[in-house]
């Protein structure tokens, strides 16, 4: 006969909710989940924990659906930002979930509040074409001609700043048309398109910077990986220089999301480009502009076609 697995009561755990943490961050890093995750926990813990100590609460077989419905109150007294509460109630979940996943708690669901959507803002036309005026190679330095570029790259693929900092010479595939992006947020490589226009004007930089395969993409001045406040900076300062007091780099994702969308690409591809790991995101993008769908609707619209077309249909 096999040996029967003997466990705890489920929720009868007498153990402190601080030394469950600790193991929460232990298997967590076990998992080699980013260092930025792990920080993530530890952060938003902090000020559950100041919450418990408030209430004299130690113990995790105190901890109910009661009291984190009382923590969420909590937040919104201190908060005015839905979505802001649920970043910091997403990282507690996630501790509650492993901790009732080992039966130190009754399972319950963690409710999240319900957020308003937001059309996500992104660079407009006239702000694009100052920010992509090619400057004059024979007279600007290198830095101008690199943010130059790096703004090409983040509107030609969609990607995020910490993967386009980590990008190297030799991630790109000029012969084939791909780039191989190894820096992402699901910690997985990903290969993604490389558009003609973007493999231009990437091989004429590179002309002109030189460099070996496994240098940077973008370097610093010094040939160094930039930092990301380093990037962001950079690209503020380049913005500003060029009229455009919008200054965000996760902007340009958002718009290579809009533009993708109203010109007609399929959400699934745009979910590969993108990174997502689940299709309801890019979902919200399409829900998020879809008042710009009704542009040019007519134009495009089948019955709007064939009246235009037919005489013995068309309404008099």
């Amino acid at each position: 006969m096999g040996r029967k697995r003997i466990t705890m009561n489920k929720g009868s755990s007498d153990k402190e909710i601080q030394e469950i943490f600790e193991d929460f961050i232990q298997y967590s890093k076990a998992k080699n989940l980013a260092e930025r995750t792990i920080g993530y926990y530890e952060n938003n813990y902090k000020r559950f924990k100041r919450f418990l100590e408030a209430k004299s609460i130690t113990m995790m077989n105190q901890v109910d659906n009661r009291l984190i419905q009382q923590f969420t109150l909590h937040l919104q007294t201190k908060i005015d930002n839905a979505k802001s509460i649920n970043t910091i109630l997403r990282a507690i979940r996630s501790f509650l979930y492993y901790a009732m996943k080992l039966d130190y708690l009754f399972d319950f669901k963690v409710q999240l509040l319900k957020e308003e959507e937001t059309i996500k803002e992104v660079y407009t036309d006239k702000e694009l074409e100052l920010l992509l005026e090619k400057p004059n190679i024979n007279n600007c330095n290198f830095a101008e001609y690199r943010n130059w570029l790096m703004v090409n790259f983040f509107l030609g693929t969609g990607s995020r700043l910490r993967t386009v900092r980590n990008l190297k010479i030799e991630d790109l595939d000029f012969e084939n048309g791909y780039i191989r992006l190894n820096t992402t947020k699901s910690r997985k490589q990903q290969i993604i398109p490389l558009s003609k226009h973007l493999s231009k004007i990437v091989q004429e930089y590179l002309q002109y910077r030189g460099g070996e395969p496994d240098d940077w993409l973008f370097p610093t001045v010094y040939g160094k990986r930039f930092t990301t406040d380093g990037a962001g900076q950079a690209i503020r300062n380049y913005n500003r220089r060029r009229g455009v007091n919008k200054t965000s780099i996760h902007l340009f994702r958002h718009t290579f999301a809009k533009r993708w969308i109203l010109a007609g690409g399929d959400i699934f591809r745009l979910q590969k480009i993108l990174g997502h790991s689940d299709i309801s995101i890019v979902k919200e993008y399409v829900n998020l502009w879809g008042h710009d769908l009704k542009k040019d609707f007519d134009k495009f619209n089948p019955l709007e076609q064939i009246v235009d077309n037919c005489d013995y249909i068309r309404i008099k």
